[in-house]
């Protein structure tokens, strides 16, 4: 080999994504992780056969020192870290023995419990991931509305894609939906629930894109139509303006856009901050909200808990709960009521 420490470390991280496809990991996660592992490689200024316990140490606390960095992100690079390290130290795909061999030392296991983040709270997300009040979700609505009738108004063709839009947020909090599980619906994930012929062809929706378990597929999962005027809104975007797009071949995209496609993951990010903006809500607020308010405002409008929790499909009842935030008004009422109670059986016993 010409250079054989590039050459050798090129094909660990090559050996490293093969790795990682034949678990189905996702594209994505394993260009994020080789990134990572050449910037570590670059702090270090050495190769991985010459990394030691010390150089993770001192990398996290110059992370968290200079750089800020929060308790999940330092986590997510330790798991990346250790994973690799147990590839490269492995004996079943030969790295200890050719390092050894070429550079008279071999890679060994640098991450252990005593240097490592550990994950022992059930919830690590954003502050700003919470519900929205019944106040702003109507505002960010009628915002979106607004829209489509500004433009409508110009004569301009964008009317279509701010129907969309408006319509994929509304179906998005009216089924508790994912970012991911709301923009790759299909017209064919709607069906009929013999138990609710109220809702004609749409009394249940098939969640195919749900959150997957690491290597898995994703999960798969039937939410229950539970909004009247939510399902009005998805029957009109369907009868009236979903057939004013010109879709290829038999393609059943719930959300195309004008050239054919479908609309990106992406977009819905832009979209919502766009729509949040104009409706004056704070900054931190983000698509993943409206799962939040669908959960919150079942749970204040009296729902069965088991309910919900299928809903969404969560596996636990706690991690419904971290979504669960019940408004102000709704603990004052619930407060005010049992404060009466109690009132009213002491001026009993007077």
């Amino acid at each position: 080999l010409l250079r054989p420490e590039e050459q050798v470390w090129e094909a660990m991280l090559r050996g490293f994504g093969v790795q990682q496809r034949a678990r189905f990991l996702a594209e994505s996660t394993i260009t994020a992780r080789e990134a990572f592992l050449r910037r570590f490689l670059s702090w270090t200024n050495a190769f991985p056969w010459e990394w030691r316990g010390v150089d993770v140490e001192e990398w996290t606390s110059a992370m968290i020192s200079e750089h800020h960095h929060a308790h999940a992100t330092m986590r997510v690079a330790h798991v990346t870290l250790r994973l690799f390290m147990e590839f490269a130290s492995s004996s079943g795909y030969g790295w200890p023995a050719e390092c050894e061999r070429r550079f008279g030392t071999f890679p060994t296991q640098i991450c252990h419990d005593g240097n490592t983040v550990v994950h022992v709270a059930q919830f690590e997300g954003r502050p700003g991931n919470r519900p929205l009040t019944r106040d702003e979700l109507q505002r960010f609505f009628d915002v979106a509305d607004a829209r489509v009738e500004a433009v409508r108004v110009r004569g301009r063709k964008g009317w279509l894609a701010a129907f969309r839009d408006a319509t994929l947020f509304k179906v998005a909090y009216g089924w508790g939906l994912r970012r991911r599980e709301v923009a790759r619906l299909e017209l064919c994930d709607w069906t009929r629930n013999p138990k609710a012929d109220e809702f004609g062809g749409h009394g249940a929706l098939a969640v195919r894109w749900a959150k997957a378990l690491p290597g898995g597929p994703p999960r798969r999962r039937t939410v229950l139509s539970v909004f009247g005027w939510a399902v009005e809104v998805v029957e009109q975007y369907v009868a009236e303006v979903r057939p004013r797009y010109v879709v290829a071949g038999s393609q059943q995209w719930m959300w195309p856009t004008e050239r054919g496609g479908r609309l990106a993951d992406a977009n819905l990010g832009k979209t919502f901050a766009m729509l949040r903006t104009e409706a004056g809500l704070p900054g931190e607020l983000g698509p993943h909200c409206l799962r939040h308010s669908y959960v919150t405002h079942l749970v204040e409008d009296g729902w069965d808990p088991l309910f919900v929790q299928h809903q969404v499909g969560h596996a636990w009842a706690s991690t419904t709960a971290i979504y669960t935030g019940v408004s102000s008004d709704f603990k004052n009422r619930a407060l005010r009521s049992a404060l009466d109670a109690k009132l009213g059986q002491a001026d009993g016993r007077g």
